[in-house]
């Protein structure tokens, strides 16, 4: 049961690129059915499991939804988070969820990849020489049947 269907896709995967053309950050989404009892948790397996933690300059922002729970987490690692001030996740989480009860998901996601893009930029601004350290595609159960 996926949120998204082919043309979905490619702009969230544009709008991650996009994003990180300005940044040596690394930018990923995933989707799943359920969650379980805890999101956040849930979310930092995911983080581990697609390698987010193993960056150069641990500056990986994970977003994960959790569609049948109507959930989702965004975590960012220890080099974004000493970066951003406290609310900064807290204030994306507040403009996708905007979207997302009007039933628009992917300009939820788009617009939340593109603030989180920002800061990235910001904190991380893209060197020469820098390489693309993670797919940029979305994982997990994403695609409509």
């Amino acid at each position: 049961m996926g949120i998204f269907n082919r043309k979905d896709k490619e702009v969230i995967t544009r709008a991650i690129i996009a994003a990180e053309e300005k940044t040596s950050g690394e930018i990923r989404v995933h989707v799943e059915r359920k969650a379980g009892p805890d999101p956040f948790r849930r979310a930092q397996e995911v983080f581990s499991e697609l390698g987010m933690d193993r960056t150069a300059a641990r500056n990986g922002v994970l977003f994960y939804l959790a569609v049948e729970e109507r959930k989702f987490v965004i975590l960012g690692d220890e080099g974004i988070n000493q970066q951003v001030p406290d609310d900064f996740w807290e204030t994306i989480k507040l403009t996708m969820s905007t979207e997302f009860k009007a039933g628009r998901f992917v300009d939820g996601l788009v617009k939340g990849i593109s603030m989180a893009g920002e800061a990235l930029a910001r904190y991380f601004p893209v060197q020469s020489g820098d390489v693309n350290e993670l797919s940029n595609e979305i994982t997990g159960d994403w695609e409509k049947e």
